[in-house]
């Protein structure tokens, strides 16, 4: 490298003219979290993540080589903006088994992960001072993908049983907003499960207010006993009108691989549309070769298996989480026993003189070698700074015992 290579990369002097819709945006603080977990030991319930030793890479092995044997050509080329039909015919069939009855392949489109699906919503909906009621706390990178479209986010209050749904219509009576962002099935971060009167209800308030409705559901197959209640896309046939209102998003991540990248979205025709020529913009088209190979797995019929077995995992680790938050914590937290998913959302109650404060006590785990997210990133605004997010699902029941005490160290 010659001598003045360097100044290539000195700072330029000069502001480099950034889009002002970045001024209403930050980095995650999930992400910034993670900067801090390279402490040799360290027990991290903070990240979001399925346990990469429960993925089914034999049956994915399987479904490449099958990809590649069947339709090299369909799989290595360039594909529709839409999807990859064989996959979009796949996810169909596979609503079509969660009681989705009245889904055509062609009212779906493939999204590079459910993540791209509320970018797209970002896009096409939201413009500059565009209302968008979301569950507070809702979905870190939600809040941050309306915001840099210049959405004016309105929390709505939510308890263990999902948003508060009389509260919820005082809000949309009052704001008119361009959607209602809900995720109704063991929400990250919040682990509630929105009963089956309130999802009734809320597919009635997008009729009689002609508000869209976005549901999120990346956890709905990680139930531990029973199943939740039928998804909204589910039960609008019973609501009549409110298919019409209604943007349902869907993701492969958490229950087949979160690198294949794969999600989808059902939305009314129009929007659809819009969405696909966004979707052209930005990357042409998923990954023909991730969606050929989910295609062949979810054709192989491995998925049902695979679903059973994490779900008797996460929710083994789920029940040795509380049980050990009960014992070391006591009556210093509070939360709701998770029924699926991959999150604990709890609350310090300062009894016993001790700390009610999020952040300061994540800064006092992290001295004890364990690591969680602090709950106020998950507000639009007015956060709860006594709450937090613990996630089971990576770590063995003897690590979740040993990290909840240390815990319990770092409480006092």
């Amino acid at each position: 490298m010659p001598d003045n290579a360097h100044i290539l990369f000195q700072v330029s002097p000069m502001p480099l003219p950034f889009a002002q819709r970045l001024d209403h945006v930050e980095t995650s603080a999930i992400r910034e979290l993670f900067k801090l977990l390279g402490k040799p030991g360290i027990i991290s319930f903070a990240g979001g993540f399925p346990d990469s030793a429960l993925f089914d890479v034999e049956g994915i092995r399987q479904a490449v080589a099958a990809a590649l044997a069947q339709e090299p050509g369909g799989a290595l080329q360039y594909g529709a903006t839409e999807g990859y039909e064989p996959l979009r015919a796949q996810l169909a069939a596979f609503m079509y088994g969660k009681g989705v009855r009245a889904l055509a392949p062609e009212q779906l489109i493939v999204t590079t992960g459910s993540q791209q699906a509320l970018d797209l919503l970002g896009k096409t909906l939201v413009d500059p001072g565009s209302k968008v009621i979301v569950e507070a706390p809702t979905f870190l990178a939600a809040i941050q993908c309306f915001r840099l479209y210049g959405g004016d986010l309105v929390g709505a209050p939510i308890d263990g049983e999902g948003v508060k749904v009389d509260e919820l219509e005082s809000l949309i009576r009052t704001h008119r907003p361009k959607f209602v962002y809900l995720i109704p099935s063991f929400g990250n971060p919040s682990g509630a499960l929105l009963n089956l009167a309130r999802r009734k209800r809320v597919l009635e308030l997008a009729v009689q207010y002609q508000t869209l409705i976005v549901e999120d559901d990346p956890y709905g197959d990680l139930y531990f006993n029973d199943p939740p209640p039928p998804s909204l896309l589910a039960l609008s046939r019973e609501v009549p009108g409110s298919r019409n209102w209604l943007v349902h998003c869907g993701s492969l991540s958490k229950v087949l691989s979160p690198g294949l990248r794969l999600g989808w979205m059902v939305a009314p025709p129009a929007l659809l549309a819009k969405a696909v020529m966004c979707k052209q913009f930005s990357d042409a088209h998923t990954s023909t070769f991730a969606q050929a190979t989910a295609a062949q797995y979810l054709a192989a019929g491995r998925m049902p298996a695979t679903l059973a077995r994490v779900r008797q995992v996460y929710g083994a680790r789920a029940e040795t989480m509380s049980d050990a938050l009960r014992e070391q914590l006591g009556a210093a937290i509070s939360f709701v026993q998770p029924q699926g998913g991959l999150f604990i959302w709890a609350r310090l109650t300062g009894a016993g003189g001790k700390t009610a404060e999020g952040d300061a006590f994540a800064r006092r785990a992290i001295e004890q070698s364990v690591a969680f997210v602090p709950g106020a990133p998950f507000y639009c605004a007015n956060p709860d700074r006594a709450t937090l997010r613990l996630s089971f699902a990576t770590v063995g029941e003897d690590k979740i015992r040993e990290g909840v005490a240390r815990l319990g160290k770092a409480l006092g």
